[in-house]
């Protein structure tokens, strides 16, 4: 199935999941800056992320970004598109996580994501979905792979959005 088949990829009920269907999110740029900001908030200073002497003699000859950091971006840029802005009620967990090549400052990154499995909840007002999501860099070389479990709410369930605040 062809990627952003869809008019509307924003808040996705649990029927509205379609296994084996493929969406892409927007394009976004890897700064120093961030990965530096990401060792200070996770406290995770790690030489190869913020040290450019250390980096320039080890196996990458530079910085790479932390392999949570692009998890993290694949969350985020999966939230760029809404899909699951008012009708989520949880993740439910990574599994299968594959760090395959390594994240460098300017990389263009995006998210390919597929929906792999859905099955209706023990609970009536909610499903279960599965997705498959690849951190894909600006060569086209997937530098993270993941399986994303998601909790959503069916039609008619989910409270009402906020007004913001």
């Amino acid at each position: 199935m062809a990627a952003q088949a869809r008019k509307s990829w924003t808040d996705l009920y649990y029927e509205d999941i379609v296994v084996g269907e493929v969406v892409e999110t927007p394009h976004h740029t890897v700064t120093q800056a961030a990965i530096n900001t990401f060792a200070e908030v996770t406290l995770d200073d790690h030489p190869l992320h913020v040290d450019l002497d250390y980096c320039a003699k080890g196996p990458f000859g530079r910085p790479i970004a932390h392999g949570l950091m692009g998890l993290s971006l694949m969350e985020g840029l999966k939230m760029k598109l809404s899909l699951y802005r008012h009708t989520s009620i949880a993740s439910l967990g990574w599994d299968k996580v594959r760090f395959a090549k390594p994240i460098f400052p300017d990389d263009t990154i995006h998210v390919r994501m597929t929906f792999k499995h859905k099955r209706e909840s023990k609970k009536p007002d909610r499903g279960v979905v599965t997705e498959f999501v690849e951190l894909v860099n600006q060569k086209g070389e997937v530098a993270i792979a993941a399986e994303h479990v998601t909790l959503l709410w069916k039609k008619g369930y989910a409270p009402a959005a906020s007004s913001g605040g």
